[in-house]
C-alpha cells in the first residue's frame, strides 16, 4: 500500500475473515461478497530458460502451465515450492501480491482482467485485499496481459 501510496495510485482496501484451512480465493470472494471472477490470486512459477515468473490469474482459474510458459519464454515451467514463496517474493501463502516482491519478476496477468475496470488483489498479508484499477496495476506493476490460465 506504500508503493501505491507513493505512486498515487487509488485504491480501496477490504478486509475478510482468514481461514487458516482455506486460503483459496473462493473463500476470500465469499468473504467480500463480490464475483470470483474479479478476485485474482498471484501465484509464482519457474521457467526452464529464464528461471521465476509470476501469474495473476482469477479465482476460479488455474494457471496453465503449458500456456504460462509460452507466455513467458519458456519451454516449460513449474509452480515454486511452498518454502521457496517467502525468500523469493517477501510474501507468503495467501499473501502473495504482484506489487512489491523483493525482485522485479516478470508478471503476467490472465487476459480477462480486461472485462473489469478494477479487481481484487491481495494486500500482501493474510485478510486484506485491494481493490485497484485494472489499468493503474497494469501499468504500475508492468504486468503483461496474455492467455495463461484455464
Amino acid at each position: 500500500m506504500r508503493l501505491l501510496d507513493a505512486a498515487h495510485i487509488a485504491y480501496e482496501v477490504f478486509t475478510y475473515e482468514v481461514d487458516e484451512n482455506d486460503l483459496s480465493a473462493t473463500h476470500i470472494a465469499s468473504q467480500l461478497g463480490e464475483d470470483i471472477n474479479c478476485v485474482f490470486k498471484t501465484l509464482v512459477l519457474r521457467g526452464d530458460r529464464t528461471g521465476v515468473f509470476v501469474c495473476v490469474v482469477p479465482g476460479n482459474m488455474q494457471v496453465d502451465l503449458k500456456k504460462a510458459a509460452k507466455a513467458s519464454g519458456n519451454k516449460s515451467c513449474t509452480m515454486i515450492l511452498m518454502k521457496e514463496l517467502l525468500p523469493l517474493t517477501g510474501y507468503i501463502r495467501g499473501g502473495c501480491t504482484p506489487i512489491g516482491m523483493k525482485k522485479n519478476y516478470p508478471t503476467f496477468i490472465h487476459e480477462t482482467c480486461i472485462l473489469y475496470e478494477r479487481i481484487f488483489i491481495s494486500a500482501g498479508c493474510r485478510g486484506m485485499q485491494l481493490y485497484l484499477s485494472v489499468d493503474d496495476l497494469v501499468n504500475y506493476a508492468s504486468l503483461t496481459i496474455a492467455d495463461i490460465a484455464q
